[in-house]
Order: structure tokens, then C-alpha cells, then sequence
């Protein structure tokens, strides 16, 4: 039998309802369907609410999270949701230590990280946040990971990570005053505690880092999921 629905199945149900309702309001003109796109979100929003009571973590009422979603829909085009995108770092040196931050709004470890900005190809935003966290100047090498940070249980909200595997050439250790908590380098059985989601990056992080041939780490598809067929091959 499949296992019971965790508390972070139920929140990303309730997203991928939520982007198929938000996206038919901005896509529909018919009363009709309008009135049936809006029943999705109060759908959406109810499981919601109870993927955070059983987090133990305060909510909206539904009312309130239906009227969010309301406010964000646009016409057309620009209304079509998407998952936002973010950019990540695993920044290697010359003795395989990997380049952590401790985030400022969490407490959490992970490797420099920031979300992609508009007139920056994805390699510029990764060097751009390295320094921008770390102080380090880095030489971008490839691609090393795409995640969706949302079915991993990385976040909260509906996001895929670029990750790409870079090399520290200059720089000093300085974290920044907002963002971070502390910066550092560690060797892969010395790593700090807790880092997010390293049982599923690190241990290709660091290959990659020894200069391993490693391929771009991906999530595997779990079958035709929009046809029901549910969980991966």
C-alpha cells in the first residue's frame, strides 16, 4: 500500500490546485468557469489549512489565503502560474571543502542560493550571490543539479533550483550582515548542523567537487501524475 499523505504532500496539493485555479481565472472570461476556478481555490485553500494545523503552524483563514490568491491573478499570459526559480552555488576549493551559509530567516545550512533576477542569465546570478553572501569571487564550471524545491520538502513555496557546480578564485570569507548568520568551508564528514536537503545533494556535491563525472542531478518523474497515475517507475 502507498503511504499515508505526509503534511507537505497535503501543501503541495493544495499549490498545484491553487496554479490550476489561479491560471483558469486569468485564461477564462466565462461566468461559469470563473465561479468553478474560484471553488478550486476555496478546495485548495481548505487543504492548506490543514496541511499547516497538522505543522502546528498558525494560518490564514481560508477566506483570507482565497482572497491572496485572488489579488495575484493577472490576464493572459502573466497570469499563467509558474514555479519561481532560484539559483544555487556548490562552490568547491583546492581542498574539497564545499561553501556554506547559515541563512539569517531560518538558522539553516545550504550552499549560497538567491532567486533568479530579471537582465542575469542563471551563471551570472550564481557568481553574483556567492559574492554577495560569502564575499568569495568564483569561476562557474557547469550545471549540476535541478531540483523542485516544492516535492523535496526544500520550501514552502512552488520553486525549481538551478544548481551549478563552481570554483573559488579569490575573495575572503564575509558573510553578509542581513542574509547570513555565518560562512564557512567544510569538509564533507565535518558539516554543520542542520543543512537542508544534504542527504539528497551532498553526497553528488562532492563528487562533483573531486572532479568526478558526475550528470545533472534531477527529480525523476513519478509516472503521467496529471493522468493519476501517481508515483515514480
Amino acid at each position: 500500500m502507498d503511504p499515508a499523505p505526509t503534511e507537505q504532500d497535503l501543501f503541495r496539493w493544495a499549490e498545484a490546485l491553487s496554479g490550476i485555479g489561479r491560471t483558469g481565472l486569468a485564461f477564462s472570461d466565462s461566468l461559469y468557469e470563473r465561479e468553478r476556478y474560484e471553488e478550486v481555490l476555496h478546495v485548495a485553500a481548505e487543504i492548506r489549512a490543514a496541511a499547516r494545523w497538522l505543522a502546528g503552524v498558525e494560518e490564514l483563514p481560508s477566506s483570507g489565503v482565497v482572497d491572496e490568491w485572488m489579488a495575484s491573478v493577472e490576464a493572459g499570459p502573466a497570469g499563467y502560474v509558474t514555479p519561481k526559480v532560484a539559483v544555487g552555488a556548490v562552490v568547491g576549493n583546492d581542498d574539497g571543502q564545499i561553501l556554506l551559509l547559515q541563512r539569517s530567516d531560518s538558522g539553516i545550512w545550504l550552499y549560497p542560493t538567491g532567486w533568479a533576477d530579471v537582465g542575469y542569465s542563471p551563471s551570472e546570478v550564481a557568481v553574483k550571490e556567492v559574492h554577495e553572501e560569502t564575499g568569495i569571487e568564483v569561476r562557474v564550471e557547469r550545471l549540476i543539479g535541478v531540483f523542485d524545491g516544492l516535492r523535496l520538502g526544500f520550501t514552502r513555496l512552488p520553486l525549481y533550483s538551478l544548481v551549478f557546480l563552481c570554483r573559488a578564485v579569490g575573495g575572503a570569507l564575509r558573510g553578509h550582515p542581513l542574509e547570513t548568520l555565518d560562512v564557512g568551508w567544510f569538509h564533507q564528514h565535518d558539516l554543520p548542523h542542520p543543512v537542508a536537503g544534504v542527504d539528497h545533494w551532498g553526497e553528488h556535491a562532492f563528487a562533483a567537487i573531486r572532479g568526478e563525472d558526475v550528470d545533472v542531478l534531477y527529480d525523476h518523474p513519478r509516472g503521467a501524475v496529471w493522468r493519476g497515475e501517481g508515483h515514480e517507475d
